[in-house]
């Protein structure tokens, strides 16, 4: 499934993964408080298609109030899940007591993840990280506490909060808590290529994997790893003029959705990752971070196509060999 990601998994971004094989996503983070104000911006990344199912909302928060408003304001909306954001290492989110801050706190967030059981028309999710810090892993009493406020299924990514999206993922805290609970356990870190997927399951025996940066610029490692787990033969690496079409139904859709000048703005980082690992492509790069229209971010697409692929490693290799890059 696709992870949320803020600044990333919007529903331009959801349409394209889902294109090629992605099944469950999420939608960016939500505040609670801000979507209990009716912000416009919050408000706007709940919009949604009817094939952009099954489909996840996350939200983030500590406060019950503004938890339990931002439920209403949900109240209308189509989906599937409900995922609560304890997990996120951002001090923006920390210094107020949310995201990752309440792995200090178990009792307070099983006490939120009542409420949102309670409460919540769909099934509750939470996600977690291994811990606070090297010296305070304590992902498997988290978890305990999360099972026993009712939760249907736990993510888990392997990673303290102060290592942030640095270092490696622990598998073995994984492991423990898979073996602690009897919920669904979904993990999350570093699931970057087929190996790491298939890594990740051995290793630690989760019932499923969150892609993030995996998937950044290489939607096509979802059709890979449908086929790899349904038995299939390997698919075949797009090609360029393949790459290079999703770009412009990205692009088009972007722009549809944010309008021409905020959308061709938010997709240059997309051309980043599309483009990576490109020899010879860093003049383009330039030019689409230099784009302000669409069509302009076009022409420069049209000149990606004109690399000589054929000896460049991008060709060479897998394309979910090529790491990302987290926002």
């Amino acid at each position: 499934m696709i992870a949320p990601m803020a600044g990333v998994s919007d529903l331009p971004f959801r349409l394209i993964t889902r294109s090629r094989g992605a099944p469950l996503a999420f939608t960016e983070m939500i505040d609670a408080r801000a979507l209990s104000h009716r912000d416009r911006r919050t408000v706007h990344m709940l919009t949604s298609d009817p094939i952009d199912r099954p489909l996840g909302v996350q939200l983030v928060g500590n406060d019950d109030t503004y938890i339990l408003r931002a439920l209403e304001m949900l109240d209308g909306y189509d989906f599937d899940l409900l995922d609560f954001n304890a997990a996120c290492p951002a001090p923006k989110l920390t210094r107020k007591g949310m995201g990752a801050a309440l792995l200090r706190e178990p009792d307070r967030l099983g006490e939120i993840l009542e409420i949102l059981v309670e409460w919540s028309p769909v099934p509750v999710t939470v996600k977690i990280r291994s811990g606070w810090d090297e010296h305070s892993v304590n992902a498997r009493d988290v978890a305990l506490r999360a099972e026993a406020a009712g939760v249907s299924a736990l993510f888990i990514h392997g990673r303290t909060k102060v290592q942030g999206y640095s270092g490696t993922v622990d598998y073995g805290v994984i492991k423990d808590v898979k073996e602690s609970i009897r919920i669904p356990v979904i993990a999350s870190g570093d699931n970057m290529t087929i190996e790491s997927v298939q890594a990740m399951f051995a290793a630690t025996g989760c019932d499923g994997v969150a892609i993030a940066r995996g998937c950044l610029g290489n939607p096509w490692l979802f059709s890979e790893l449908r086929s790899l787990f349904e038995g299939g033969l390997p698919v075949k690496k797009p090609s360029a003029g393949e790459i290079v079409e999703v770009m412009r139904d990205h692009l088009a859709l972007v722009t549809e959705h944010y309008g021409e000048r905020k959308g061709v703005s938010s997709f240059r980082k997309f051309f980043i990752w599309y483009t990576r690992g490109l020899a010879g492509v860093k003049p383009l790069r330039d030019s689409a971070f230099r784009a302000e229209t669409k069509g302009d971010l076009v022409s420069v697409m049209e000149e990606v196509m004109k690399l000589d692929w054929s000896r460049n490693e991008y060709a060479a290799h897998s394309l979910s060999s090529c790491p990302g890059a987290f926002p």
